[in-house]
């Protein structure tokens, strides 16, 4: 109905200039009461076009999570900044996973309209909560950066925070790559009556092994450097993917989507992490919007990536293709991150 994750990468791009000037406490709050009335308004749309129109409104007041995300970022100090990250990553992938099945069954039992209601009446619970207990060290400065390009000149390494970008890009490639191909897979292995709930098992389980994961591996990253966390994360993902596309059953294909979310709970803290260690004060939300971009991206990508895949090729051919990417990337942050940071010890005892 509404391209979600395009619409917030545009916005994210749109409004992320305007954040460092005044903190990432305020959009939080501002998003939270917007998306409260947004939401609940929802529950009164009379057809189907304002109910798309609601949508758009939704999208355009976004930026929540960037601001979350360079909020804990800048707050937490360098000793914790992986685990707060780590557990961030994980509370985000709790509530992608349980939004629908909860809002599944309010639906059930309670009507579709009262499901905006509800989430309306939670939003604006999260907007006291963050307005009362969330407090931010933040100084406004007077020094505007406007552009792109002034942002660009004013990285200090601009080759690793590329390598950042791509690198979450590629992970979120990965992670909804196997979307829209994954029940016509199920169908071909099993004649089992019970395919969409083997589907979404198979769909989440790697999400459920992320949120296991990530804080473990966020805080593994803050005690070995992140830079470590990383190569390993993607070359185990990688090779994980392999053996996917030779699965004879739903549990095989469960299980190994499991192990892959174990290794993914890895990847975005450690970039997180080499984000806020290399990136000036000043600049930390800018960057951090833009690699939420490079995520967003990918969540619009993935699917079709996935579907073009399976469409020209096959469908086992999705993970093969998937395999080589997060194994390219793997070698790419090995030579340009894990090399460099290792051959110069000064570099290693700031980044690392």
């Amino acid at each position: 109905m509404l391209n979600y994750p395009a619409l917030l990468l545009a916005v994210l791009l749109f409004y992320r200039p305007f954040f460092h000037q005044f903190g990432d406490r305020w959009p939080i709050n501002l998003g939270e009461s917007l998306w409260a009335i947004v939401i609940g308004c929802m529950g009164f749309a009379p057809n189907v076009a304002v109910l798309i129109g609601l949508r758009l409104l939704q999208g355009v007041i976004t930026g929540y999570s960037t601001a979350c995300t360079t909020l804990i970022a800048t707050q937490t100090d360098q000793e914790h900044a992986g685990w707060a990250l780590g557990t961030l990553s994980t509370a985000n992938i709790a509530g992608s996973l349980l939004g629908p099945l909860i809002g599944g069954f309010l639906s059930e039992h309670f009507g579709l309209q009262n499901v905006f209601f509800m989430t309306g009446a939670l939003m604006m619970v999260s907007f006291f909560t963050t307005l009362f207990f969330v407090k931010e060290s933040f100084q406004r400065t007077d020094k505007k950066v406007r552009h792109a390009k002034d942002i660009w000149n004013q990285i200090p390494e601009k080759g690793l925070t590329v390598t950042l970008f791509v690198t979450a890009f590629i992970l979120t490639i990965a992670l909804y790559s196997v979307e829209p191909i994954v029940t016509v897979f199920m169908g071909h292995l099993t004649n089992s009556s019970h395919l969409a709930l083997l589907s979404g098992l198979a769909f989440s389980a790697s999400g459920l092994a992320n949120i296991i994961a990530a804080p473990r591996l966020g805080k593994l990253s803050d005690q070995i450097g992140a830079h470590k966390v990383m190569v390993i994360a993607l070359f185990t993902a990688g090779l994980l993917f392999i053996p996917q596309a030779f699965v004879t059953a739903p549990w095989q294909l469960i299980v190994l989507r499991f192990l892959f979310g174990l290794t993914a709970g890895g990847l975005m803290p450690s970039v997180n992490i080499m984000i806020r260690k290399i990136t000036p004060a000043a600049l930390t939300g800018r960057v951090f919007g833009f690699s939420m971009s490079a995520m967003y991206l990918g969540v619009f990508g993935g699917s079709i990536f996935g579907g073009q895949i399976a469409a020209w090729l096959s469908i086992r051919a999705v993970f093969f293709v998937t395999a080589a990417l997060l194994l390219v990337n793997g070698l790419w942050v090995y030579w340009r991150v894990y090399r460099q940071i290792a051959t110069r010890p000064s570099r290693a005892q700031h980044i690392g």
